[in-house]
């Protein structure tokens, strides 16, 4: 059974990524525009954008914005850990074509 442990190496670490994805790109978001806020003359654009984006987390955590990214990068977790399996699956039982069929 050499092939269970590479695929819980490979399930792990696409769930791990599908997580971390969406985290990092929220997170990066908000930090540029507390970044842009800075600025003089757009700070209330950088201010707005940042409140919307935390509106929108709340809304999937109950009233929380973490909770929110936690949801979402579970959500995208689990979409990608099924991905993967589906792949790992296609890979080890390849669709056999009969080409002598009219």
């Amino acid at each position: 059974m050499n092939i269970f442990p590479s695929f819980v190496r490979s399930l792990l670490l696409t769930t791990v990524l599908s997580f971390s994805t969406p985290v990092v790109v929220v997170g990066m978001m908000l930090a540029l525009l507390s970044l842009v806020a800075y600025l003089p003359g757009i700070e209330a654009i950088a201010q707005t954008g940042s409140s919307l984006i935390l509106q929108f987390l709340a809304v999937f955590g109950s009233g929380c914005p973490w909770a929110g990214v936690c949801i979402i990068g579970l959500a995208c977790s689990f979409v990608g850990g099924l991905f993967d399996t589906y792949a790992f699956y296609n890979y080890q039982a390849p669709v056999t074509i009969n080409r002598h069929s009219a």
